[in-house]
């Protein structure tokens, strides 16, 4: 049977099936080879929760780009210690940083897309590829509401950059479901959504959305670009 044929099969299955339900079946079918990156946004704050709650086999990690809010950082202490769950923490190569500062400025990642991608991929991307080696499914936040960019998503697809299953259990919420149950669960979340930041990344890259804007709308702000850093390029 052929991977296409497969993912279809499977991707049928999970729309009929809850988050947790979805992410319990595909921990079944992957053993030991699933992990679920988290940026502590409000959405990968869900999946945690879920992922707790039925005490599933999935690893977590996030990336501490190291220009990470504060707020975030004291956000992932605060999840661990709620939940018990250990989430493992991958930084960007030290030398690559330096390389990259030495030759753009610690800031210059404002003057250019192409400037402003190297960054990502140094302090995002290449970690990103550390932490997922040796799985073979990524879980992911991803919602089709968040962005043009995003809406022909699949619920399960393959990633090609990265050779791996990507499942996105939260794809078909809308804000307003994910906003409810976090109030539900009381989930801990970062402070800076209540101050309209919606998306949340890298300090100097975020800021807050005004009313009518994209939810991304805050993310490199000073570009016109498509909002995405590399980890979920198609």
């Amino acid at each position: 049977m052929t991977l296409k044929k497969n993912m279809h099969e499977l991707e049928a299955q999970l729309n009929q099936l809850s988050a947790q339900e979805g992410l319990a079946l595909i921990a079944d079918l992957f053993p030991g080879k699933v992990t679920f990156s988290t940026s502590l946004g409000q959405e990968d704050q869900v999946i945690t929760q879920l992922i707790a709650d039925a005490h599933l086999p999935i690893s977590i990690f996030s990336l501490d780009t190291g220009r990470l809010f504060p707020e975030t950082l004291e956000l992932l202490s605060r999840t661990e210690a709620k939940y018990k769950q250990q989430i493992k923490v991958y930084y960007p190569n030290t030398e690559s940083v330096e390389k990259l500062v030495s030759e753009i400025g610690i800031n210059g990642f404002y003057e250019s897309v192409e400037n402003r991608k190297s960054c990502c991929f140094v302090r995002k991307v290449e970690p990103l590829k550390r932490a997922l080696a040796g799985n073979e499914v990524w879980v992911t936040g991803l919602r089709a509401e968040q962005s043009a960019n995003r809406s022909d998503m699949k619920r399960i697809e393959w990633d090609e950059g990265n050779q791996i299953l990507k499942f996105n259990p939260l794809l078909d919420w809308t804000f307003d479901e994910m906003i409810a149950y976090i109030s539900e669960k009381s989930i801990p979340y970062n402070p800076l959504h209540d101050k309209g930041f919606i998306s949340i990344g890298c300090a100097p890259c975020t800021r807050a959305i005004m009313e009518g804007e994209d939810a991304r709308a805050g993310r490199w702000w000073w570009e016109d670009s498509k909002k995405e850093c590399g980890l979920h390029a198609k």
